[in-house]
C-alpha cells in the first residue's frame, strides 16, 4: 500500500438491521443521494498525520467517480462504473476495488437502499446532518461518516460537505468538499486514465 491514505475505506457489501428505518432525515440523504446524477467539487483530504492534499472530485452516475489529486501528488483514483482504480505512478502501482466493495458505492449506486446499513448521527447543529454507515458484523471493514449541510439549493435540500472514514486500524482519514456543482454536465472521457504498467505517463 503506498504512503498515501485514500479518501475512503475499503469495505465489504454493507447490511446492518434497519436501525433508523423510518427516520425523516435519513429518508431526506436517500433523496439527495438519489437527485444528485453528476457533481463536481474541489477537495482536502486530510490523514490521521495531519498530512493535507488537495484536488478536484467529479462524480457521474452511475458508478464513476474521479480523484484528481493536486500537482506533484503521483495518484489517481478513478470509478468506471465495475470498479474503483487507485493509481499511484510513482511506482507505477494500480489496485482495484469493486465499488460494491466500497462506502462510495454509497453516493455512486442510485438504486442502494442506505437505510439497510447507515444511521444518522445525532448532532447540536440542526444546519449539518450526518451519516454513518458500517457493517456491524465486520468492524474489521471500517466505517464511514458523510456529512451534509442543509441547504435549499441542493438536492432535497441536502449539500454533501465531505466524510470521514475509519479503517481498523484507527486510521482516520477527512475528505472536505467545497465548490460544489450539482446535476452539470460530465463527459464520460473524465474517468479516462493512463496505465503506468504500460506507458508509465501520468493520468
Amino acid at each position: 500500500m503506498p504512503k498515501y491514505h485514500l479518501p475512503f475505506v475499503a469495505l465489504a457489501t454493507m447490511a446492518v438491521p434497519v436501525a433508523a428505518q423510518g427516520d425523516p432525515d435519513l429518508a431526506a440523504v436517500q433523496r439527495s443521494i438519489a437527485g444528485t446524477n453528476s457533481m463536481t467539487a474541489a477537495f482536502s483530504q486530510t490523514d490521521r498525520n495531519g498530512q493535507v492534499l488537495t484536488g478536484t472530485l467529479t462524480l457521474k452516475k452511475p458508478g464513476k467517480i474521479r480523484f484528481q489529486y493536486q500537482k506533484g501528488v503521483p495518484l489517481l483514483i478513478v470509478g468506471d462504473g465495475k470498479a474503483l482504480t487507485f493509481i499511484d505512478y510513482s511506482v507505477r502501482q494500480v489496485q482495484r476495488w469493486p465499488i460494491g466493495n466500497s462506502p462510495l458505492g454509497v453516493l455512486l449506486d442510485p438504486t442502494r437502499d442506505i437505510s439497510r446499513y447507515a444511521k444518522i448521527v445525532p448532532s447540536t447543529n440542526p444546519a449539518v446532518l450526518s451519516v454513518e454507515a458500517y457493517d456491524a458484523k465486520h468492524p474489521e471493514y471500517g466505517r464511514i461518516t458523510l456529512v451534509f449541510a442543509r441547504r435549499p439549493d441542493a438536492p432535497a435540500g441536502l449539500m454533501l460537505q465531505g466524510w470521514a472514514a475509519l479503517d481498523s486500524q484507527g486510521n482516520r482519514t477527512t475528505l472536505r468538499l467545497s465548490e460544489q456543482r450539482f446535476n452539470v454536465p460530465v463527459s464520460d472521457a473524465t474517468f479516462r486514465w493512463t496505465d503506468p504498467r504500460r506507458q508509465g505517463r501520468t493520468g
